[in-house]
């Protein structure tokens, strides 16, 4: 605590405010006119003096300026800008209301408006996105998708079609930070990867942090993907939806009281096995999921919000399989202003991932989940237009159940089974600043302090030398240890503790009007792990927190990249190369049992990891054809070295390929605005394969074929690549009120490439020769969607 509080001190000293001049503060909230919705990064310059400020999360901005009279712009693209004149002799509270700008609308949006502000801003590796651009991208059976979009960006790729998650600068799917309205998510998808669980009609805002990410953020070493749900609309009525082939949504939005308080609330639903009977089909998978958002303004200085998420996942084969799995949280919000330079936010948040598993052949149920309760206070202090500052805390109590089988019938001969629950508490203080030191130079820095306790439990394994995996010497393999005891805790014991400072710190230097470069470094601790040895993360992999044989994953990362806007912002290219480190990185000795494993300890080694990259993002934000190019170079390995220098580690204590490695990955996204009646949209991807590992050879024992394999994921799928094109139709473009519909129709993967998910090796039992064969899940898939408001 001393250590943070003379950083805290530090930070204020840093600041240095020589200048006597009487200065006063502007501030304010940015609400769109139509629906009195905050809008988030509004940009609002003072042209006199080329400064500015952008609104926060909740829509507040405050500046701070020396007295005169200034003009004021408020700029955001798809609405119109408005420009004011303020005589600034005092504090002054202004509250400005944008009208979307109708000829502007869907607008391609891909970071926060390209402003010279922006280009001296030091965040690097954040890229944003508006839920009209993720609605206008071609996807799988015509769902807009928020995963599905964010994997059009440099340096994200995910596992391939019909896998969950997605994977950012060469990261596990599990190192992605994702929350919701501030709740953390464990499971983003929706059918195994086909659908995200987020709905675009409900979204906001949303960003993904690559590299350089604030101190406000913790607990995971990849990403962070932020997402913001709307707040409704405190004006009037609306409801908007979709029908399509094989899902529908309804969203809808309204005043509580008019001005003051809003109510959100959406939901959505597959209902695709509804026709499998017709087909002699007895199997079922379909999903639904429900979004909701109150809001409302007690006074100018306090607001309230009380959003929750829940959504379920349902796959059943015949009467013999019955899978259930899928998130809720709730989150109770209240924004406080102390004064026109201070604001905060405080947040009381629950989330529980729940997997349940039914098998009526052998007449038992599984049961799992993870659960926690947060407690945020975050504070953003406008000390001056040339200094910020950001602190708060963050304390999360968890408790994990890593499974529980009960027997489902009088009859079953399956006894009733409990995995050992597990409990933790993670806390987290922090400090970030942003700092103007000349017209040039811009730095952002901060310190978060992480702790980590891992909380007693009814019993834990102890093992000779602390050591849970042995090597065997004469078979040159790892095994699971024998327990040489068991120890029993009481619940506020405490296991295992660990203290880790996280240091970050990004640059921006202008070259000119139009360009700068920026640098950062980030240190990030992970303490909970996915424990999941397939390519992609599945609804039955558990999580499981640090303890005494589990380290926390410690993350290092650099970056440096080129910013420039071009001709007049109708064009911007952004060039990034990335390094990044971790340590303690979990890997799985051969043979690992990962499932209703009560001592994963036994098939665990920690390693370490390491990525590298090259990011380019070429775009072009203006016209009627917009779009942009993004292309990724980068490596992905793991090693897991022996203990001794008489244990091989994993595959031979060498290098290898991540499952997640992708050495090239090339996005083209493009939309073209044909008339105010027809917008075709478009985007081309390419990836390397999936590392994957083949047999190399085989020999025959007793009879049988036995495959023997190469090193790890020394080999590749084929290449992965694909062209998607839609069709947004608005009958009657000019109406904006009242009744308002379009039709999308699209084509995913036009020219029916047949990419390969996986290649599985067997005997044919026909011919007696060995054949491989290639898993592919999609081809050319067309849909069509009729979408409306009123």
């Amino acid at each position: 605590m001393k250590l943070f509080s003379s950083f805290l001190l530090l930070t204020l000293f840093l600041y240095t405010s020589v200048n006597a001049q009487e200065k006063f503060t502007l501030s304010g909230k940015i609400t769109e006119a139509s629906s009195n919705e905050s809008l988030i990064s509004v940009n609002v310059i003072i042209p006199e003096l080329t400064t500015g400020a952008v609104t926060n999360e909740y829509g507040f901005y405050s500046i701070t300026l020396p007295k005169g009279t200034y003009k004021v712009i408020v700029s955001y693209l798809g609405f119109s800008e408005i420009t004011e004149t303020i005589t600034l002799d005092s504090n002054i509270t202004k509250n400005f209301s944008l009208e979307e700008s109708f000829e502007n609308l869907d607008e391609v949006i891909i970071t926060e408006n390209v402003e010279k502000l922006n280009i001296k801003k030091p965040q690097m590796s954040v890229n944003a996105l508006k839920s009209s651009t993720i609605k206008q991208i071609p996807v799988v059976l015509g769902e807009a998708d928020v995963i599905k979009a964010i994997t059009l960006l440099p340096g994200v790729t995910n596992a391939g079609e019909g896998a969950s998650g997605f994977n950012v600068r060469g990261g596990a799917a599990d190192q992605n930070l994702i929350l919701l309205d501030e709740a953390t998510v464990f499971n983003s998808s929706h059918l195994f990867g086909f659908f995200s669980v987020f709905n675009p009609d409900a979204i906001k805002d949303l960003k993904l942090y690559k590299g350089g990410i604030p101190a406000r953020y913790g607990g995971r070493v990849s990403s962070v993907l932020d997402i913001y749900q709307k707040e409704g609309n405190s004006k009037k009525f609306q409801l908007n939806g979709g029908i399509g082939i094989v899902s529908s949504r309804l969203l809808a939005e309204g005043p509580l009281k008019k001005d003051k308080g809003s109510f959100l609330l959406g939901g959505r639903s597959s209902y695709a096995h509804l026709f499998l009977p017709l087909f002699d089909i007895d199997n079922v998978a379909y999903f639904y999921d429900l979004n909701t958002k109150l809001s409302y303004d007690l006074n100018n200085d306090n607001s309230i919000y009380l959003s929750g998420y829940f959504g379920r996942d349902v796959f059943r084969i015949a009467d013999s399989f019955d899978n259930t799995y899928g998130n809720s949280v709730i989150n109770f919000r209240w924004n406080h202003l102390f004064s026109d330079k201070l604001f905060s936010n405080m947040s009381l948040i629950y989330s529980d991932y729940y997997y349940g598993l039914k098998l009526n052949f052998v007449e038992f149920d599984w049961n799992s989940g993870i659960q926690n309760f947060n407690f945020k206070y975050d504070f953003k202090h406008y000390v001056s237009d040339g200094f910020k500052l950001q602190y708060g805390l963050n304390s999360i109590y968890y408790k994990f159940n890593p499974g529980e089988i009960e027997p489902s019938t009088p009859t079953s001969g399956i006894n009733s089974f409990k995995l050992i629950d597990k409990y933790a508490f993670e806390n987290a203080i922090y400090i970030d600043a942003e700092h103007d030191i000349n017209d040039k130079l811009s730095l952002s820095y901060g310190l978060r302090l992480s702790s980590f306790l891992r909380l007693g439990q009814d019993e834990l394994n102890i093992y000779e030398n602390n050591q849970p995996v042995v090597f065997n010497d004469d078979f040159q393999i790892y095994e699971k240890a024998t327990p040489i005891d068991v120890e029993t805790f009481d619940r506020s014991d405490i296991i295992e503790s660990f203290v880790n400072l996280e240091p970050r710190l990004s640059l921006a230097y202008q070259l000119n009007e139009n360009a700068s470069v920026k640098a950062s470094y980030n240190r990030m601790t992970q303490y909970l792990h996915l424990l999941s040895n397939t390519s992609s993360p599945t609804p039955l992999d558990i999580w499981t927190p640090s303890g005494k044989y589990v380290k926390p994953q410690l993350l290092d990362q650099v970056a440096i990249g080129y910013f420039r806007t071009i001709n007049d912002d109708k064009y911007s290219l952004e060039v990034e190369s990335f390094y990044k480190k971790i340590k303690n990185r979990i890997d799985y000795i051969d043979g690992a049992d990962l499932i209703a494993n009560n001592a994963i300890e036994q098939v665990i080694l920690n390693g370490e990891a390491r990525a590298y990259g090259l990011e380019i993002l070429l775009r072009k934000n203006e016209g009627r054809l917009k779009g942009w190019l993004a292309y990724t170079l980068s490596k992905s390995e793991q090693k897991t070295p022996g203990r001794t220098s008489s244990e091989l580690g994993i595959n031979n204590s060498n290098w290898y390929n991540t499952a997640f490695d992708k050495t090239h990955d090339i996005s083209i996204t493009g939309s073209y605005d044909l008339n105010k009646k027809w917008k075709f949209n478009t985007n081309f991807l390419f990836q390397t394969g999936q590392p994957t590992t083949y047999p190399n050879g085989q020999y025959v024992y007793n009879g049988v074929s036995i495959p023997s394999y190469s090193n790890r994921n020394a080999d590749r799928l084929p290449s992965y690549h694909r062209l998607d094109f839609s069709a947004n139709y608005t009958p009657k473009p000019e109406k904006t009120n009242g009744w308002q519909s379009y039709w999308v129709f699209s084509v995913y993967n036009i020219y029916n490439r047949r990419n390969a998910a996986s290649i599985s090796f067997g005997e044919n039992r026909n011919t007696g020769v060995n054949e491989a064969t290639r898993l592919a899940i999609f081809g050319v898939i067309p849909s069509v969607s009729y979408n409306f408001k009123f």
